[in-house]
Formats: C-alpha cells, structure tokens, sequence
C-alpha cells in the first residue's frame, strides 16, 4: 500500500446527474455520491480528471445557456486502506425479486442476486433511477421476452432481465459502457444475445420491452426510435426522468399511453404501452 493517496471533492450547483454520468464514463475507479457533487480517491493524482470536469462544465454550459457553478478541491491525505473503508461503505440493495451486491458480500439465497463492483461502472441500484428501472423490469419481464437496453451503461437492467429468463439486446454510445456491461454479464453467469456500441437506431428488431434509462433530453431526442423498437402490445420503461421534465417527455409519447409511474424522490419512471 501507498503511504499517501489523493481525494478530490468535487460540488456542483446543477446537472448533479450529468456529471455523475461523466465521471461513470471516465473514472477507472468507483466514486462517491454527496448531496452536492462527488468524492474521488485514488493512489495517483486526479489533475486529469480535475481538467476533464472543467471541460465538461465549459461544454454543458454552451449547450444548455446557464452558468454551472463548479468547485474542485484536490488533497493529499496519509493512506489508511481507503479502499477497505469505501468498501464498507458500498451496502447491498434489494428491489423487490433483486438482490443487488458487490463480490466481497455474500449471496441472499432467497432473492435472484446481481453482482456488480462500482469500481467497474455506475449502476449499482443505489440510485434512484436505477432502482426504479429494476422494480419496472421486476414487474413486467416476463421468461421468454425479447428486450433490449438502451444506454446499458453497467449492464445492471439487462441482467436482471436475462435473470429473469428473457432474451437481451443492449446498446450504448459509450464503448466503455459496453465493455463494462459485457464483463458484469459474464460475472453474473448470463450473457446478451447481441450487444453494440450506438443506438437502437441501427436494428430492425422488434421487442415485447424496450427499457432506457438516460435522461429527459435524450428520451425526447430518440423518441421515435424507441417506440420503432416496440412489437405490437409491448412495454417501454422511461427513466432518468426528473419529475419536473415529466411533461416535457410525456410531450413525445403522446402515442403511447402510461400504464404504471414509479416515483423514487425527485424521479420518474413511466412505463408506457404503445397505443
């Protein structure tokens, strides 16, 4: 073990889920969720990262039109097995038929149990919208469905459906998601039966459910591909949602009407059936 390690506290003012999804994309490494930004430790310093969240600020304020307040603080700190400590700290999740729990926790005999390391990906079933999406897969996936996840990010979503006996398409822009998403299948035992770096767009594939949990722009910005995705009588789960951006999705779907909501604090998941 190092004598020394680096933390980085990272606050930001807005857009706490956007930069949450940065750093899953970038960081080689778990981090830890603050009411108002991150926490990242490492043994080698974080100046690269510290760039990167200044650049991806810059960016979203471009995009977006407002002013994201930012403030990075990097220390040096004595090492005291941090690794332990975070470890700990990472508890195991259930979600009604799922179990969701790091390799160094045991099993739960009595629930169908995911097995996902932060340290691989974001998407642990801690945050909300995860959550939520896991209770929607929980509540419709039935054995024998076709499905495909769209922006998989770690692969959790597609898992507990192949857990449930479905057949599993997954797709996501980011071609770390994707490796991370094949190597948590693996560990938990299943497989997706095709998996791809990009959208739903490039498949004619019809499936009983199609399941994306990214966020409210985006959901508006694929609309039509997801409900292209959908057989006829399917369901498509929506998340990633805030409840104040509910309107604005629903705006896109109009097509479509909502057979279930899922309210996890501030967060919306709606379950839609085509009409």
């Amino acid at each position: 073990m190092q004598e020394h390690y680096f933390e980085l506290v990272v606050k930001v003012s807005s857009h706490h889920e956007l930069f949450a999804d940065f750093l899953s994309d970038t960081l080689p490494v778990g981090f830890e969720e603050t009411n108002d930004g991150f926490i990242i430790r490492s043994e080698d310093e974080l100046d690269t990262i510290v760039w990167g969240l200044e650049q991806f600020q810059e960016a979203l304020q471009k995009a977006l039109g407002e002013v994201i307040e930012l403030d990075i603080q990097q220390t040096k700190l004595t090492n005291s097995d941090w690794v332990g400590s975070y470890q700990k700290s990472i508890q195991p999740v259930t979600i009604e038929k799922f179990y969701i729990h790091p390799t160094w926790d045991e099993e739960n005999p009595n629930l169908i149990n995911i097995v996902i390391d932060p340290a691989l990906a974001f998407g642990t079933g801690h945050h909300p919208t995860t959550a939520s999406s896991l209770k929607a897969i929980s509540r419709y996936v039935k054995e024998g469905d076709t499905l495909i996840d769209v922006g998989c990010g770690s692969g959790i979503l597609g898992i507990g459906a192949m857990k449930l006996g479905a057949i599993v398409d997954a797709c996501d822009t980011d071609p770390v998601s994707v490796q991370n998403a094949t190597v948590n299948a693996k560990m938990n035992g299943v497989a997706f039966s095709k998996i791809w770096e990009g959208s739903c767009s490039v498949t004619n594939t019809k499936y009983n459910i199609v399941v994306a949990n990214i966020v409210a722009d985006v959901l508006t910005f694929i609309a039509k591909d997801l409900k292209n995705a959908l057989k006829e009588n399917a369901v498509l789960v929506l998340s990633g949602i805030l409840d104040k951006y509910e309107k604005k999705v629903l705006n896109f779907y109009k097509d479509c009407e909502i057979i279930e909501r899922i309210i996890e604090d501030e967060w919306v998941t709606l379950v839609l059936n085509k009409k």
